[in-house]
């Protein structure tokens, strides 16, 4: 009666639709289903947090995912929230229970191979587009810059006689970026090609064929339309060439605050989440080599 009392307070005085209130059922009765497997004489009024934990380590260990599983607490609480009101339990045992972590997705990246392939074997194609399109996947890639520190570079940023990019990050805070003579090669080439085919209307280091500053959206389509000659990856994007950057410069040995430091990353934990990205594809080598693996 508790339940069915509950869920009929969700429906009639808070307005929830029938297919929450039925969710918030289904979560009950799975709950009801695990505490009487451990003893038939339970009732929700004799629960404690123990018990609670037992059910969420077998959730985890049916393979639910820490999203799920706090989503069937997320119901848990509010129930016992409402028995409280009702004054139909005294302690709430949920009080103490925390949900299980969400794990953080790896940053997706494209491996080294790839971007050599894509940055020295395929053929961009002639003109001051083409040139563009490719210095801009160099650009992201040998440098961690953001799609906004792209678009917003301008020509007196960048300082080929010490080969630095001064970039404007968020909450317009700057940093300096170093990049080599290849890099600077090619940028000189686009530059080369922007000027003898493109009006300055603005100070703009990347431009449209009219010489305005590029756009997010634009930048988007070249990165993903190239991307797609070398990768399968489900996401290719400027923000897919940062993660790149970083993973193969630790990759290289570099160290995590000098890569902190190339990114603007404000906090060293920022930057942490690429170790896993490196271990993960140090453990693919090991299990694919070793013969015992």
């Amino acid at each position: 009666m508790l339940k069915e009392s509950f869920l009929g307070y969700l429906s009639l005085e808070r307005n929830y639709s029938s297919k929450t209130v039925r969710s918030y059922g289904i979560d009950l009765t799975q709950f009801e289903s695990y505490f009487r497997g451990v003893d038939q004489d339970l009732d929700y009024t004799d629960i404690d947090a123990d018990l609670i934990r037992g059910w969420v380590i077998s959730l985890m260990d049916e393979g639910y995912t820490a999203t799920s599983v706090n989503r069937k607490l997320s119901s848990l609480r509010s129930f016992y929230h409402f028995l409280l009101r009702k004054q139909l339990v005294s302690v709430d045992p949920m009080a103490k229970i925390n949900g299980p972590k969400k794990k953080k997705p790896l940053p997706v990246f494209v491996k080294e191979a790839d971007m050599n392939c894509l940055l020295d074997d395929t053929d961009f194609g002639k003109g001051f587009e083409s040139v563009r399109d490719r210095t801009v996947l160099e650009v992201f890639y040998t440098t961690g810059i953001r799609l906004s520190e792209l678009i917003g570079l301008d020509d007196a940023d960048v300082d080929f006689s010490a080969r630095v990019i001064k970039v404007t990050g968020k909450r317009n805070k700057q940093r300096l970026v170093p990049f080599g003579d290849e890099l600077e090669a090619d940028m000189q080439a686009y530059l080369s090609e922007r000027n003898e085919n493109c009006p300055r209307v603005c100070p703009a280091f990347f431009v449209r064929k009219d010489g305005m500053r590029l756009y997010p959206e634009l930048v988007y389509r070249v990165v993903k339309r190239n991307l797609s000659k070398v990768v399968t990856l489900k996401k290719k994007s400027p923000h897919v060439l940062r993660h790149s950057f970083a993973t193969s410069m630790l990759n290289h040995q570099a160290e995590l605050e000098a890569v902190k430091e190339l990114l603007g990353h404000e906090s060293l934990t920022t930057t942490q989440v690429y170790t896993h990205t490196t271990f993960e594809e140090l453990k693919k080598v090991y299990e694919q080599a070793h013969p015992r693996a």
